[in-house]
């Protein structure tokens, strides 16, 4: 059940499909529930990504490197998520050099590569559904790779949670939707360090 670059890359292309189209659309309304807009909601996708791929290479001690990705201001919607889209491309061709005993610093835990390769389909699929929450369109992300991605980061909900939706069990693990008999959360964390470690 790992998390491989692959996934990453379905993610990526799951949620560019799914907003392609509408990048047409007025991205200056808000994302979901997020106090972002569409567009900067976006852009923090691809800066996020990019991070992510820096902690790899450089490997910093106890803190995240020290840069900031950002879209060009005057960058039209198709041209933020294509900004997106690159952050996470740039990830996955990280993830795909790194070494398996390679660790990095997040705040949820040293994170392997496969680590970073999930909390990246994280911030594209959950930030992809508030931009399209946003726009008034849906995502429909690979069920496969959700049931991964929550394998790894949210091992308990996983467990518990391993006859709802995949989708619908990610969101509900990072507080986006309540479940039947299960409140929506206020708080949640994800899993950054390998699940053996």
């Amino acid at each position: 059940m790992a998390v491989t670059a692959d996934d990453l890359d379905a993610a990526l292309s799951s949620v560019v499909a799914s907003l392609r189209p509408a990048t047409g659309l007025d991205w200056s309304t808000r994302a979901g529930s997020l106090e972002w807009d569409c567009w900067h909601t976006a852009e923090h996708i691809g800066d996020c990504l990019m991070s992510f791929a820096g902690q790899l290479v450089a490997r910093p001690e106890g803190r995240f490197t020290r840069f900031m990705a950002v879209a060009d201001k005057d960058a039209s919607p198709a041209e933020v998520l294509e900004f997106a889209e690159a952050g996470g491309r740039i990830l996955a061709a990280t993830v795909r050099t790194s070494g398996a005993d390679v660790r990095a610093y997040h705040p949820a835990g040293q994170a392997d590569p496969e680590g970073f390769a999930a909390m990246g389909c994280v911030e594209t699929l959950l930030h992809g559904d508030d931009i399209a929450q946003g726009l008034g369109i849906a995502i429909d992300p690979p069920r496969e790779v959700c049931a991964r991605v929550l394998a790894r980061l949210f091992p308990e909900a996983a467990r518990e949670l391993a006859t709802v939706d995949p989708w619908a069990a990610l969101r509900w693990s990072t507080g986006r939707i309540e479940l039947p008999g299960r409140p929506q959360l206020g708080e949640w964390r994800w899993r950054g360090a390998p699940l053996g470690e």
